[in-house]
């Protein structure tokens, strides 16, 4: 069985923000504008992306 993923892009640059914020980012494997991931579909990298809707969004949802 083939495990969900999504693709998450981030949209906007984490310059200017709060550590926490850039922390998430780089955690999700981003950090520069548009580049994109293909992560699995767990509540804890849903949460992550929730946390910051300003900087990077779920563009798909595989699987």
């Amino acid at each position: 069985m083939a495990k969900k993923t999504i693709v998450v892009e981030q949209f906007a640059s984490a310059a200017r923000r709060p550590d926490v914020q850039r922390r998430t980012l780089i955690g999700l494997g981003l950090n520069k504008i548009r580049r994109t991931r293909e992560l699995e579909d767990t509540p804890s990298v849903r949460g992550m992306v929730k946390s910051i809707p300003h900087l990077a969004r779920i563009i798909e949802e595989r699987g």
